[in-house]
């Protein structure tokens, strides 16, 4: 996993413009914490920031072909992030027809197969991926982008070239590049569903999942070679019980290979539990055990297990960001209190009374698959502190986060990095299976809007367009763009030959909109708050194989029980404890401390207070005014009868005025609306 930028020009030469390279590859150093490189051809420079992970001592970026090409130079270099899991069978079918491989790297296969296959090889990848490719030969540059979209890949055309890079700050920095935001942008941004190739920055682009572009002097051009397959589903239900229990082991054994430590992210959900479980099994028969395990917590629900304040015994573990660890099999509470804001922790065992929900399952999995577990305790003044916020955000480039919900799972990634380099992750089974509630809410299933917008959402778009200046919500009409992106994406859809279900077909649309619109903001989100702090979190439910087969699963087999994920549910049950594998959905948590949301409203109160803040020309008034008041629990204008709803949901509109300010500023936006 790493940071990748460029600069293709074909109007001027290059070489002596590596400066500008070094600024755009500097601003993801974050992303590849353990080596630089620049590659510098006449028309093409080339820069990648590298997280070593498969041969660290030869893998070196960017990569060029050992061949000579055209002025004496490479046929071809390569700057590469992510990781291809399949490389090892390329690698032997390359060896096969005759090629020599200087590196035990994935990126070298990658380059290889370019050459030995041309850019029809990207069909032969499984992996997560976004890279850069310059053929020396036609003078022609590849982007390509993974299937699912898990890495991310940006580019901008210019007059005679293009810009791109991993994210739109490596662009940015570009001289070239301003950072401007219009009505369209704006729209994209409070829209809570992720229209494909859309950047928000105005003449930014983000590479579509499964997409390869290409840039020649002809211009650019656009090749989709991978989208959701179509096709009919003939497996009776043990069938395909076994076909998901198949796949899933293939895959996480596959996203287990690394020359570096290897971790899980276990919640005690199905999801987590599932990878946790086949990755634990597969590294204790390799002899390569036992596997780490970490969980989230935060300090107001773990404080009561062993009675710890600040200045008492979790003090000093809080301010070194120590604590304990389990040892391997117990599956006990080990805990550790993350740095970044003192605040209470606790070094005991067992769950507490008023702990996580999550952690009685977290620590059932662990005892249960005989895995070094830890619990990360997050102090609340660490989630409030302004600085990993901005931290957060600026990961993301843009405001779009759920305030300290972005700011938890950095500051977990940043506890979970000081043990390990690569973590498996559950994300992207709720999508694939149909976990969440909207997949079972015949009113928002029926809705001509995104099924987690209608009357089973918990009103976070309302909460976006009622904090909006009037005359700008008015013009951004964020209800049509929603109702039109939905349509457009509904359209997208293929049915399978024969269907005729009215439920069958509308199911197969929910989930087509969960896998494209609903997954890649979740995913941008792991990718940029891992790669904040150097940490490659792996996503074994995105494997394309298993995607496409489950997608073209019916829904009453994904459903058969009666129960969310139920397919799932089958597939691993003998691997789970009951309780586990029995357990209904649970959202990623959130901090219940009211600590936490009076920081955050004594921020938004000095925000308010300071006319000069750019905000201000967003936001609505009288809604600020409102939400600012300490006492704003009572009723109000489209507020939910629910008090503790409706204070999340004030907490969620000052965290993000608050996000929106410090992104105005920071990245000095210009709105031109």
């Amino acid at each position: 996993m790493c940071g990748i930028a460029g600069w293709v020009d074909y109007a001027r030469d290059l070489t002596d413009r590596q400066d500008v390279l070094l600024g755009m590859t500097a601003t993801m150093a974050c992303r590849g914490p353990d080596d630089e490189g620049r590659w510098a051809g006449r028309h093409a420079l080339l820069g990648h920031r590298r997280l070593a992970v498969i041969d660290p001592a030869a893998g070196r970026q960017p990569m060029c072909s050992a061949a000579t090409g055209p002025g004496g130079g490479p046929e071809a270099a390569l700057t590469f992030s992510g990781e291809v899991y399949n490389h090892r069978e390329l690698r032997a079918e390359l060896t096969g027809r005759g090629h020599a491989f200087r590196t035990a790297s994935d990126t070298e296969v990658v380059l290889r197969a370019y050459l030995e296959w041309g850019a029809g090889f990207v069909e032969r990848l499984n992996g997560m991926y976004g890279f850069a490719l310059w053929d020396a030969r036609t003078e022609e540059l590849l982007l390509v982008r993974d299937r699912l979209g898990v890495k991310p890949l940006f580019y901008r055309p210019t007059r005679h070239g293009l810009l791109f890079g991993s994210e739109p700050k490596a662009i940015l920095a570009h001289p070239w590049a301003e950072a401007v935001v219009d009505t369209d942008g704006l729209r994209e941004l409070f829209a809570l569903a992720k229209t494909p190739g859309h950047a928000v920055y105005r003449g930014l682009r983000e590479v579509v999942p499964g997409r390869l572009v290409r840039l020649s002097r002809a211009g650019l051009r656009h090749h989709t070679y991978w989208r959701l397959p179509t096709t009919e589903h003939t497996d009776d239900l043990p069938t395909t019980v076994d076909t998901v229990r198949e796949l899933l082991d293939d895959t996480v054994t596959r996203q287990l290979v690394a020359d570096v430590p290897r971790c899980a992210l276990l919640s005690g959900g199905l999801d987590s539990s599932a990878v946790t479980a086949l990755a634990a099994r597969r590294l204790a028969a390799e002899g390569a055990g036992p596997l780490a395990t970490f969980a989230v917590d935060f300090a107001a629900r773990a404080a009561t297990d062993a009675g710890h304040v600040a200045g008492g015994a979790g003090a000093e573990d809080a301010a070194e960001g120590g604590g304990t660890e389990v040892a391997a099999g117990s599956g006990g509470g080990g805990t550790e209190v993350a740095a970044g804001g003192g605040g209470a922790g606790d070094t005991g065992a067992g769950a507490p009374d008023g702990g996580s929900p999550d952690r009685p399952y977290a620590h059932a999995v662990a005892a249960h698959t005989g895995t070094r577990h830890t619990d990360i305790v997050l102090p609340v003044a660490g989630l409030a502190d302004p600085l990993h916020r901005t931290t957060a955000l600026v990961a993301r480039d843009l405001p779009v986060g759920r305030g300290e919900r972005d700011t938890s799972l950095y500051l977990l990634f940043k506890a979970v990095r000081r043990h390990s380099t690569v973590a498996l992750s559950g994300e992207a089974a709720d999508e694939l299976f149909g976990g969440y509630g909207w997949f079972h809410d015949p009113a928002a299933v029926a809705s001509d809007t995104f099924p987690w917008l209608g009357t089973g959402s918990p009103g976070f778009a309302g909460t976006l367009d009622r904090l909006l200046e009037p005359g700008l919500r008015k013009r951004l009409d964020l209800d049509t763009y929603r109702r039109d992106r939905h349509r457009e994406a509904v359209a997208e859809v293929e049915q399978p030959p024969g269907a005729t279900d009215p439920v069958e077909r509308r199911m197969r649309e929910v989930g087509h909109l969960a896998l494209t619109r609903f997954l890649p903001r979740l995913l941008e989100r792991k990718d940029r708050m891992s790669m904040a702090v150097g940490l490659e979190a792996r996503v074994p439910f995105c494997d394309h194989r298993l995607v496409a087969y489950v997608h073209n699963t019916p829904w009453a087999m994904k459903t058969h029980d009666g129960r969310e994920k139920s397919l799932l549910r089958a597939a691993v049950r003998d691997l789970l404890p009951a309780a586990v594998a029995d357990r209904p959905k649970s959202p990623y948590p959130s901090t219940p401390h009211r600590t936490y949301t009076a920081a955050v409203r004594e921020q938004f109160a000095r925000l308010l207070a300071d006319p000069g803040e750019p905000v201000h020309a967003l936001l609505d008034a009288g809604w600020a005014r409102r939400t600012g008041r300490a006492a704003a629990a009572g009723p109000g204008p489209g507020r939910p009868a629910d008090p503790d709803l409706a204070d999340y949901l004030d907490r969620y509109g000052m965290e993000t005025a608050l996000l929106l300010n410090t992104w105005l500023r920071r990245y000095a936006v210009r709105l031109d609306l």
